[in-house]
């Protein structure tokens, strides 16, 4: 048999579009209502902006949009989920959208299976593994592998951009006045 993820976790689920995913929760920091995105000029498409978290800054990917699922649509449902990546062996927060969010589960190794292989050459390192759900199956993401290398390096310099320039103009933070229309 395939190897299993070891130990039971607990997991964060959530929806994006019609399918379901799940984070491990040793990653997420909390769940946010959605909240206004600073969008910031000359930023790949996935990346929303950025958000005011308590007087830090902290970019905000569209994850429906980065897995080629198309762009989030706001709803009443919709939430921003802060996690923790690894970016050059240095802990940071970024917020990633979902369509909803669901409940916190338990799985262990025997309802999670490996990512499928699918014959082809699509790089799906993100995918954790398939937890099984009843009769659906989640799809278990690896916040730290959902964005290349050069991804990463965009998301942390917009964070640093972002800090600096809230210094530069006498802001503590940047608050919702200072913020655009998302």
């Amino acid at each position: 048999m395939a190897e299993t993820i070891a130990g039971t976790n607990q997991y964060l689920t959530f929806t994006l579009g019609d399918e379901d995913f799940a984070l491990d929760i040793g990653k997420v920091r909390e769940v946010l209502d959605y909240t206004t995105i600073t969008k910031v000029p000359r930023m790949p498409e996935f990346l929303r902006g950025v958000i005011n978290l308590r007087g830090n800054v902290v970019p905000v990917i569209d994850l429906r949009y980065k897995l080629g699922m198309g762009a989030i649509k706001q709803s009443v449902d919709t939430c921003i989920v802060i996690v923790e990546i690894m970016i050059d062996d240095e802990m940071t927060h970024m917020g990633a959208l979902a369509d909803s969010v669901k409940e916190v589960i338990d799985l262990d190794p025997s309802q999670i299976s490996p990512p499928p292989k699918l014959g082809i050459k699509i790089t799906n390192d993100f995918i954790r593994g398939m937890g099984k759900q009843g009769e659906k199956f989640l799809i278990i993401l690896d916040i730290d592998k959902v964005l290349t290398a050069d991804e990463l390096d965009v998301v942390q310099r917009t964070s640093e951009d972002s800090k600096v320039l809230a210094e530069e103009f006498g802001y503590d933070e940047v608050s919702p006045m200072n913020q655009a229309v998302a």
